[in-house]
């Protein structure tokens, strides 16, 4: 049996919890450290790629673009998967580094609202508890 007080390792799932409702809530919220990866709705809904330009732009051209403007770090051609850029700490751009909570929860991308069900070990989570204020 794991200990209560076991490193979680974000890129070793084994390391990871059973998600049971309410552990985000005093969360560190170490799954805002992974990867983000995303489709060009994701990108609309978050206001990065206007709907005209979707419809008309080349997914190239977006990436470009969006690469240059430091909020994606890499795309796939292929499948036409953006990855979200991340801080120099591992955080999630839209993580608010003194809440540990989503700046955008709202137009959240789908990988993010369907967490943990999808991912690298489903129905589990990074889960780390978050430090208190004293």
């Amino acid at each position: 049996m794991k200990s209560p007080l076991a490193i979680v390792d974000v890129d070793r799932p084994d390391t990871w919890t059973k998600y049971r409702s309410g552990l985000c809530d005093g969360c560190a919220a170490n799954c805002c450290t992974m990867p983000v990866e995303v489709k060009l709705p994701d990108l609309v809904r978050l206001g990065l790629v206007d709907p005209f330009e979707a419809q008309h732009e080349p997914a190239k051209q977006i990436a470009k673009r969006l690469t240059k403007a430091g909020l994606i770090e890499h795309f796939n051609f292929k499948n036409s998967i953006y990855t979200l850029a991340r801080r120099a700490s591992g955080d999630c751009l839209y993580l608010d580094a003194v809440t540990r909570r989503c700046t955008v929860y709202e137009k959240r991308p789908n990988t993010c609202r369907l967490h943990p069900q999808v991912g690298p070990r489903p129905g589990h989570c990074p889960y780390g508890a978050a430090a208190r204020s004293k």
